[in-house]
């Protein structure tokens, strides 16, 4: 477990492009009470999710091994030793992620906006004998001090912001140079899963939103280097059969958690899919149809 974490906010930058020690202008006020709002909705969906995690169904490793956690394969092809390194989980959620760390050596910081989050991310160290450290913190003004981690991990948490690009200058600002960035989110182009969107209401937030798969020459702009790839295409049809086959409700279970905790039974049909994925991600035009980005920058 790493020292407790300093409280500092450094010197946050408003832009990269090239720049990324510019100054922070100020936001009106108007801005900043919307996006008050909009983050205190996710707190509230977050802290109420949180109640109703059961920490003992968790299992850590699926997340980041199972066939059907190609975003996080992927990742961790780019990321090498973390041992002994300090890394910050953005929007922790659960735990998996720095328990999966922690597992592996790392000294992690999990962080959310939501405080129930939080909670559930510490008993879920303390049920797989590790130790992490749990914070509150806003990923787009983070209480961290500059070139302090060597690795940022986000799954999932930039489209849950009201300005994702402000959420990627901090985590430049609190690594170290040669630090990694290392981030998976869905992107807003592919029919099939905006269909899913708009029916599983009740169990995501109502302010979220996909991200465009422009977002990388953002991150290009702040890093030195940027490795990138996308993730489901004909791979959805998974998605299409839990619905018109199998009949699950989406406001009753979600899709993106039942394909890590039934990837055994899903192995064979995602593995032939990926196959098909991979030729159909060598037609540039195709990539950005995918569900998931996948993104790992360096200092």
């Amino acid at each position: 477990m790493p020292t407790a974490l300093p409280s500092s906010r450094g010197t946050r930058p408003t832009e990269c492009l090239g720049n990324p020690s510019t100054a922070v202008a100020p936001k009106s006020k108007i801005k900043w009470a919307m996006q008050n709002e909009y983050l205190e909705r996710e707190r509230n969906f977050h802290d109420t999710w949180a109640a109703a995690i059961d920490v003992d169904g968790i299992r850590v490793a699926d997340y980041f091994e199972a066939c059907t956690a190609p975003e996080n394969r992927f990742i961790l092809k780019q990321m090498g030793d973390v041992r002994g390194k300090l890394l910050l989980d953005l929007g922790c959620g659960a735990g998996e992620n720095s328990v999966y760390f922690a597992k592996q050596g790392a000294l992690c910081v999990a962080s959310d906006y939501s405080p129930g989050m939080v909670e559930v991310a510490l008993q879920l160290a303390s049920a797989n004998g590790v130790k992490i450290e749990g914070r509150t913190m806003d990923a787009s003004a983070l209480d961290c001090p500059d070139n302090y981690f060597d690795f940022v991990y986000a799954s999932n948490l930039l489209h849950h912001l009201p300005d994702p690009r402000a959420a990627i200058l901090e985590m430049h600002r609190v690594l170290k140079p040669g630090g990694k960035a290392c981030f998976w989110d869905p992107l807003k182009h592919n029919p099939v899963i905006n269909v899913y969107r708009r029916m599983a209401t009740s169990v995501r937030t109502e302010d979220e939103t996909p991200l465009d798969i422009n977002i990388i020459n953002y991150v290009k702009s702040c890093f030195s280097q940027t490795s990138y790839d996308t993730f489901w295409l004909a791979s959805l049809w998974i998605f299409l059969r839990f619905y018109l086959i199998e009949k699950v409700n989406p406001n009753q279970e979600r899709y993106w958690k039942k394909i890590i905790i039934e990837h055994e039974r899903l192995q064979p049909e995602y593995q032939r899919l990926e196959k098909l994925d991979v030729i159909l991600k060598k037609f540039p035009a195709m990539k950005r149809f995918a569900w998931n980005l996948a993104v790992v920058a360096t200092k």
